[in-house]
């Protein structure tokens, strides 16, 4: 089980749970925040600390959102475990939903 990212972060990256995240497993995209749910340790400290509530348990993400749970692990195919976010830097690209998401108005 993880948490997952949904399109409240897209164009906001707030990164408020990165700097929250205990295991550096928050990745940023051009235009999104993703979290690797295999570097997840479950422990829900970025959920509170996201100012849209874009961040759920995989469980609790509600039906409209339940998408991003294989966005966020699509996202990581090609990328696999780097091992933290840090010395990953910026993804190259989003996932290809998020990129031709419209943008937030």
């Amino acid at each position: 089980m993880t948490y997952v990212i949904s399109q409240g972060c897209i164009d906001l990256k707030d990164r408020a749970c990165v700097d929250e995240c205990p295991v550096d497993c928050i990745y940023e995209g051009p235009r999104m925040l993703y979290i690797h749910p295999d570097e997840c340790v479950d422990c829900g400290a970025c959920e509170p600390v996201c100012p849209v509530e874009a961040i759920a348990y995989e469980d609790d993400l509600p039906s409209e959102s339940a998408g991003y749970l294989a966005i966020n692990a699509e996202v990581f195919a090609d990328l696999g475990s780097p091992g933290g976010a840090a010395g990953a830097g910026m993804m190259p690209a989003d996932h290809p939903l998020v990129a031709a998401a419209q943008a937030s108005a």
